[in-house]
């Protein structure tokens, strides 16, 4: 063997050791990658049905929403009746009912005042 011969070996060998070397990285790099793919594969398979499960409570919740609506709107149409018919109720009765408590207040008072002035008399 020539001396170019034992050199061209050792480089050969040195370059062995180097690919060696850089080899173990890239397998353990190989496994990292691995690790990453089936751990965003578990994360996607457990947020899909959450997603899912998200989607049909927002519909849900839509839906109770506008029963919400239906029923504020119900409301607002019975405070108006009511409110209507308070003020109906104060314009054909209540004008007569305060003249009376009125009339009444005053004979009351004119009766009353007959039985101090008797009282007094006696």
């Amino acid at each position: 063997m020539s001396g170019g011969d034992i050199a061209g070996v050792l480089a050969a060998a040195a370059f062995l050791v180097l690919v060696g070397f850089l080899g173990v990285p890239l397998i353990k790099l190989g496994r990292t990658f691995d690790a990453a793919t089936a751990s965003v594969k578990e994360i996607t398979d457990h947020t899909i049905p959450v997603l899912d499960e998200t989607a049909t409570l927002v519909a849900s919740s839509n839906t109770q929403l506008e029963n919400i609506d239906t029923v504020t709107t119900a409301a607002a149409q019975v405070s108006e009746n009511v409110s209507a018919l308070t003020a109906l109720f104060a314009a054909t009765v209540g004008s007569p009912m305060i003249k009376v408590a009125a009339f009444s207040y005053g004979v009351r008072r004119a009766l009353s005042g007959l039985g101090a002035s008797a009282r007094k008399s006696r």
